[in-house]
């Protein structure tokens, strides 16, 4: 009777510790999707009369510049993924094989000074930078490698940049907290045995790290996907970025039906290439949310 009184007593104490997070997911996660899901299937048929349909989905299917700037904007997503990879990989082994101590805390404290402001502000200074009166067009002029101010924003490359500065940080801490805990023993053993740099890039690093690899390359994903204000700053009017056309439907059109099944296709790619990412590498969606 004690024993099952101590049980009793502990499971309510979980669902207490619980409780908080169970009622942010449910009023502020899947309830606002579910309404998402629900307003995205319905169609105004008169004042104040609406009926159930896929007519949303239709539109978008049906209208070339929504499909296109879907595929535009899932495209350089991923390549910005690919090339925050690429960059943050190098520092992360640095921050955590290749320095100790003061070193190490610095070069971290480096990577995450930028995140001390806004997603705003370090926008801004882009554009300050960039921008044809900026500072980056007058030094190529004051060399001699241009004859007048370039103008280097509204361009693909230029969104490029400033999604993979502001994602950065999210790929290199996954990757150092994988990399951090590789066996350095591991490393000494395979270029005893002969093995090359790359050999051991290969066979050893890359998969320990691949929770890391996949817990970033998910989470920048995501967070370049969903991303407005960097698009939408660096890329102009003409940036063709599906967050910017979910906002026009929000706010512009008050067509909240049709920004829903927007906003719900976004989630539906988010997931799947989640999905991709996760049967590609051969890791569990648990594992992987802890190196995160």
């Amino acid at each position: 009777m004690v024993e099952a009184s101590g049980t009793l007593t502990r499971r309510l104490l979980l669902w207490l510790l619980l409780a908080p997070a169970l009622v942010w997911l449910l009023g502020l996660i899947l309830l606002p999707h579910l309404d998402l899901a629900l307003l995205s299937f319905r169609e105004r048929t008169g004042p104040g009369e609406y009926a159930y349909s896929l007519a949303q989905y239709r539109t978008f299917f049906a209208e070339p510049l929504y499909w296109d700037v879907f595929v535009r904007t899932a495209v350089i997503s991923l390549i910005a993924t690919a090339i925050t990879l690429l960059i943050a990989f190098p520092i992360a082994w640095t921050i955590a094989k290749l320095t100790q101590g003061r070193v190490s805390a610095l070069l971290f404290a480096v990577c995450l000074i930028p995140f001390w402001v806004s997603e705003t502000v370090r926008t801004l200074g882009w554009m300050i930078l960039l921008r044809e009166t900026g500072v980056l067009p007058g030094v190529l002029v004051s060399l001699g490698v241009t004859d007048a101010p370039v103008e280097m924003l509204y361009r693909d490359a230029t969104i490029l940049v400033g999604l993979v500065y502001t994602s950065l940080l999210f790929m290199v801490v996954p990757l150092y907290s994988s990399l951090e805990s590789l066996d350095d023993s591991l490393i000494e053993a395979a270029y005893d045995l002969g093995g090359n740099g790359w050999t051991v890039l290969r066979t050893i690093v890359i998969p320990h790290a691949a929770p890391g690899i996949t817990a970033g390359c998910i989470v920048v994903f995501m967070l370049t996907l969903g991303n407005y204000l960097t698009a939408s700053l660096l890329g102009g009017k003409n940036s063709l970025w599906f967050t910017e056309q979910i906002y026009t439907q929000f706010i512009t059109r008050f067509n909240w039906e049709q920004g829903a099944a927007f906003g719900f296709l976004l989630l539906l790619l988010s997931s799947l290439m989640v999905w991709i990412g996760l049967r590609l590498s051969g890791q569990k969606f648990a594992d992987v949310m802890s190196r995160s």
